[in-house]
């Protein structure tokens, strides 16, 4: 049986089946990337639902596997040279993922850095910003009488979508026809924009023609539809 016992989360949040990948998460939309992820490649996995608070990511525990405090993080028990390894920030997942199951990244050398900047433009760009509107747009930022900054990133929310619009100009994946962790880095985020933050109508999203197409076909992918949901409640 694998041994698990050099991770402290790993004693926190036991693992059922230590030869699998453990993943530790909420289904936030950084936290679906890596469980659609899993869901898309097969990989065998058992998900742990981690809360935001001190108890959770702000455990001892936690923090030994990600001392920034944030979902999603893994534990391999078949990492590199088959020995176990942690590993948290959910871009670096994906990439980490995709080479090892081959999947979800193109072989060709160009194609395969095309993409990963588009998991780096997820990752700088659109994960903050559109983060920064939800805020003051939903949360505790809608008390601030000053209103410079939910249009400062309403704004910039309105121009990154635009990117997208542009790229997405007659491909139905932002690699073309291929479907990738580039389209799964976004898609989490996109549909929170609209939906949980409500902000549908505030960065004009129906008046694109290309994203709103591409965000459909995703959320019909039965591996996103799947992963958007894990972890549940409870450990799976």
């Amino acid at each position: 049986m694998t041994d698990l016992s050099a991770f402290p989360v790993a004693a926190r949040w036991p693992a059922k089946h230590p030869d699998r990948l453990q993943l530790y998460s909420q289904p936030t939309p950084n936290g679906v990337k890596v469980s659609i992820m899993l869901e898309e490649t097969g990989l065998p996995y058992e998900a742990h639902r981690i809360e935001f608070d001190a108890e959770g990511t702000g455990s001892p525990a936690y923090r030994s596997l990600n001392p920034n405090g944030k979902i999603p993080a893994i534990i391999d028990p078949d990492g590199p040279g088959g020995k176990p390894m942690g590993l948290f920030e959910s871009g670096a997942i994906l990439l980490y993922l995709a080479e090892k199951t081959g999947r979800l990244l193109p072989a060709d050398p160009a194609a395969r850095y095309e993409t990963i900047q588009w998991v780096f433009f997820q990752v700088g760009a659109v994960g903050p910003m559109f983060g920064q509107l939800g805020y003051f747009h939903k949360f505790a930022g809608r008390e601030i009488a000053d209103k410079r900054p939910l249009e400062r990133y309403r704004e910039e929310c309105r121009r990154l979508l635009g990117v997208l619009e542009t790229r997405l100009e007659g491909r139905d994946w932002i690699m073309g026809e291929d479907y990738t962790i580039a389209d799964i880095a976004l898609i989490g985020m996109v549909r929170n924009l609209v939906g949980y933050y409500d902000a549908r109508d505030l960065v004009g999203f129906d008046d694109l023609a290309h994203v709103p197409a591409w965000l459909e076909r995703g959320l019909a992918r039965p591996a996103v539809q799947r992963g958007l949901l894990i972890p549940g409640s409870a450990s799976a």
